[in-house]
């Protein structure tokens, strides 16, 4: 069953950075192209020129898209603000709604699964990794109109099979997120997709350590690694600070900030097989 359907309203959002004009407003007709009707995000200038605007106005946006008559809630862009605003939107009064978004959002992502509404981590429309790679487009057009269910990528790391909720996203962006009023672990047996962009190894060992040292990976029967543009040979690091967990652990997956990225749903059970490098939603 398809998520949406040609006709449906969609609301675009900006609960992190501002992002260029003219990249959302070509992503908008990729959108409409796909028969989708497409209201638009409000940007406010602000004192802080990386976010899209006040913490309260960023969130009076994100609330309202949800509260009004649209069938999914897309997020623009990431960059950075996510965490600001987070505490602001009152989570377990949102209706069901689909819901899009990646990198900084993985934040957006936590909350909505933590209160049963499952989400798509994948590329946002007022960015180049959307406008610019029609692939990653046509793969999140799958997913939210097609019936896709299983993907088949990848290189085995740690074999095994494993089935469990699908959880996670952007790795500095969850371990940023520890300490928080509603920071809980993932739920038992959950398969933990992780990627990132622009940390160096060195940088991706505190990130994953401190998720490792607050007890995050604990709960976790599998490991989905995605990409890790911009950080450098990160395998060492990955080895060093996973392969012990023993839990089977599938890498290059192809999601996250990579050209012709996959669009894969959180917050759903799923299947891992290492061998058979195949990630199967149940």
């Amino acid at each position: 069953m398809s998520l949406l359907v040609r006709g449906d309203r969609v609301a675009l959002v900006s609960p992190a950075g501002p992002a260029s004009q003219v990249k959302v407003a070509a992503g908008i007709d990729v959108l409409r192209s796909w028969g989708l009707e497409v209201t638009t995000p409000v940007v406010e200038p602000w004192s802080l020129p990386y976010l899209a605007g006040s913490d309260e106005a960023r969130a009076a946006e994100f609330v309202a898209a949800w509260c009004s008559d649209v069938a999914a809630v897309i997020c623009v862009r990431g960059g950075y603000g996510c965490l600001r605003m987070t505490d602001l939107v009152p989570w377990k009064d949102l209706p069901s709604r689909v819901f899009v978004g990646s990198s900084d959002v993985t934040v957006l992502h936590a909350e909505l699964n933590a209160v049963g509404l499952p989400t798509v981590f994948g590329p946002m429309p007022g960015t180049s990794d959307f406008v610019d790679d029609p692939l990653a487009q046509s793969r999140l057009h799958e997913v939210l109109f097609g019936s896709v269910s299983s993907w088949t990528a990848g290189t085995p790391v740690v074999p095994g099979t494993a089935r469990g909720v699908l959880t996670g996203g952007n790795a500095a962006l969850l371990a940023a997120s520890a300490g928080g009023p509603r920071w809980a672990l993932p739920v038992p047996g959950s398969i933990a997709l992780l990627e990132d962009v622009g940390e160096e190894p060195y940088r991706l060992d505190r990130i994953l350590t401190q998720l490792l040292r607050a007890g995050w990976f604990a709960p976790v029967s599998g490991i989905v690694l995605g990409s890790w543009t911009d950080c450098g040979d990160v395998s060492s690091v990955l080895h060093d600070r996973l392969s012990g967990l023993g839990v089977p652990i599938l890498g290059e997956f192809g999601f996250g900030h990579c050209a012709g990225q996959w669009s894969l749903p959180l917050g759903v059970e799923a299947e891992l097989d290492v061998e058979a490098r195949t990630l199967t939603v149940v």
